[in-house]
């Protein structure tokens, strides 16, 4: 018999990468995408993508419906058929933006995370409920953040985070009556070789780069020794795809971090070094970096988020000795940062002036 999966999120670019690790083995099973009416098409353009990389797509059910609604918008007769058919469910539709508006925040990954949840109740042959959140629940709590610990912070930097922490609270809840594993990776960027979908994250440092290098000297923003992490997408989609496979799993909250983070100012260096072989020779204080983020013309012109720079300034710690326990044997583990700025580099200097990989500035 083979067995289900069905996915939020697709064609987002982690959904896209999981079923193309799914199908790479040779396990018989069917894979159901739900889809939001408005991606349709670029959900099926992905398809056609994967079917060109010589991917066998056949096992792949698009289906149109929308998390925000009762029943995911699924009509009775859909909804029926697939609830014995469905043994894993992974979630991981919802808004990433760091600017987004509440009520659109509070609608999508929220209401949205409410819907999945009371829809995965229904299915009867359930093996796993896999929730994807995010490291940055923890809002701005400082030093140690431990996986196992869900604790309201006294603040968050933006509503994206905010909404992550209450959809997890509800997901949380669901461990008392489901199989229910939840992942928190930390800052996705691309693959190991450079890929990936879109210029966001630790890509804005290269869009200042870009923009300011004709000027001259760079500055480092700020004098923090806060940590910046930052993790590949396969790392994340190995280790997740492995730990939720594992019986022991099933209850637990894990980390997806970079263990070893190196501090934001390096971090800059290195990568100022690989893309315009300078290094920065003087600081601007975060506030005034902050201030001149705070217009919009600035933003849009540097191609990044004001959001974006708090992270620059976070001086809490992920510990994740359970993540690294679990994997033990697995050979799967986050690969130096270092070693990556390289392809990282190359791939953004490739494919710098494709618009559709930078997303809208406000």
């Amino acid at each position: 018999m083979k067995e289900g999966y069905f996915i939020t999120g697709f064609p987002g670019f982690i959904s896209e990468q999981l079923i193309k690790r799914w199908l790479s083995d040779s396990s018989d099973k069917r894979i159901y995408v739900l889809v939001l009416p408005a991606m349709m098409k670029k959900a099926n353009e992905t398809i056609e993508k994967l079917m060109r990389e010589g991917i066998n797509t056949s096992t792949i059910q698009v289906i149109e419906g929308d998390i925000t609604k009762k029943d995911l918008g699924l009509p009775l007769p859909t909804k029926k058929h697939l609830q014995d058919k469905i043994q894993y469910v992974w979630h991981l539709a919802a808004v990433y933006d760091l600017a987004v508006e509440k009520s659109l925040a509070y609608k999508v990954n929220v209401t949205g995370t409410y819907h999945v949840n009371e829809w995965v109740k229904e299915l009867t042959n359930l093996k796993r409920y896999i929730y994807f959140s995010t490291a940055y629940v923890a809002g701005r709590r400082e030093g140690a953040i431990k996986a196992d610990q869900l604790i309201r912070p006294y603040q968050f930097r933006n509503y994206y985070e905010e909404t992550k922490y209450e959809a997890e609270v509800l997901v949380q809840k669901c461990k008392k009556e489901l199989p229910v594993t939840i992942f928190r990776p930390s800052i996705v960027k691309g693959d190991k070789k450079g890929a990936t979908s879109k210029f966001d994250g630790p890509y804005y440092l290269l869009n200042i780069m870009d923009r300011l290098k004709k000027y001259g000297s760079i500055p480092y923003i700020g004098k923090s020794s806060a940590e910046l992490n930052v993790v590949p997408v396969d790392y994340v989609i190995e280790a997740a795809d492995w730990l939720s496979r594992i019986k022991n799993s099933a209850g637990k909250t894990y980390h997806l971090t970079d263990p070893q983070a190196y501090p934001a100012r390096e971090i800059f260096r290195f990568m100022m070094m690989a893309q315009i072989g300078k290094k920065p020779t003087y600081t601007v204080p975060y506030t005034l970096a902050d201030k001149l983020l705070s217009l919009s013309y600035i933003r849009k012109y540097l191609g990044v988020e004001r959001q974006a720079l708090d992270y620059f300034q976070y001086m809490g710690r992920f510990e994740q000795e359970e993540t690294e326990m679990d994997l033990a044997g697995s050979n799967i583990s986050c690969p130096d940062f270092l070693e990556t700025i390289g392809a990282m580099v190359r791939y953004y200097e490739q494919n710098k002036n494709n618009k559709n990989l930078h997303p809208p500035v406000k």
